[in-house]
């Protein structure tokens, strides 16, 4: 209980923050008027397929009292379908404790769809849900599960993206944490920090041939009487 007020504090300030750097940077929009432009400047910033490592923390909301933060670890694979939509699969390893009771490796397995919301952007917030599998070490324990989530990602350079997210998982089963007491299963929460690294780039990419005039080559801005 004092883990999910925790998480509720913590999530209410990063829904805060997401709101007010969404409304920042929808000033930083242009209208865009012409797809193919639009599109190029997606691969200008991001490509079609990206890896995606993150380092975080977790922690159980269960049936015992004292839940522990504990660290987590990510790796994924993204493709991009459209600019503003990818499918991702992601291994993600972590622990659950509760203070002085319970202290359990797990990893899951998870397939999310996420839609980019300012793809054409350096920066831009990111929703996204799906399915997954969990297991504790040695797939003791397994079932499968749901999860949700959102986040914020700054291209830094490009191709190189850093992100920060929080997803929520609930699992089908109220045996997480070894015990089954109450009326609903156990769930866990996820705070995480990485970096998108997009490739691809040069096979999706416009390249300009040699001598090949680019649109604002083509459309000067001064007029050269």
């Amino acid at each position: 209980m004092i883990a999910k007020q925790l998480y509720i504090k913590a999530i209410a300030f990063f829904i805060i923050s997401l709101f007010h750097t969404t409304l920042f940077s929808q000033d930083l929009v242009q209208t865009e008027n012409d797809s193919l432009f639009r599109n190029e400047n997606f691969k200008e910033f991001r490509a079609n397929n990206a890896i995606d490592i993150a380092l975080g923390t977790s922690v159980i909301n269960g049936d015992f009292v004292d839940p522990m933060f504990e660290i987590f670890t990510h790796i994924g694979y993204k493709r991009h379908l459209t600019p503003h939509l990818n499918i991702n699969f992601g291994y993600n390893k972590f622990n659950l404790a509760y203070k002085d009771q319970f202290n359990e490796g797990f990893m899951s397995f998870d397939l999310n769809v996420e839609c980019l919301l300012l793809p054409h952007q350096r920066f831009s917030p990111f929703v996204f849900a799906g399915g997954g599998y969990n297991a504790s070490n040695y797939f003791k324990q397994t079932a499968t599960k749901f999860q949700g989530g959102g986040g914020i990602e700054y291209i830094v350079t490009d191709g190189f993206g850093l992100k920060l997210y929080t997803d929520y998982n609930y699992v089908l089963s109220d045996e997480l944490d070894g015990l089954i007491a109450g009326n609903s299963d156990d769930t866990y929460f996820r705070i995480g920090f990485g970096i998108n690294y997009y490739f691809g780039a040069n096979s999706s990419k416009t390249k300009l041939k040699k001598g090949e005039k680019s649109i604002i080559k083509s459309n000067p801005i001064i007029d050269k009487n």
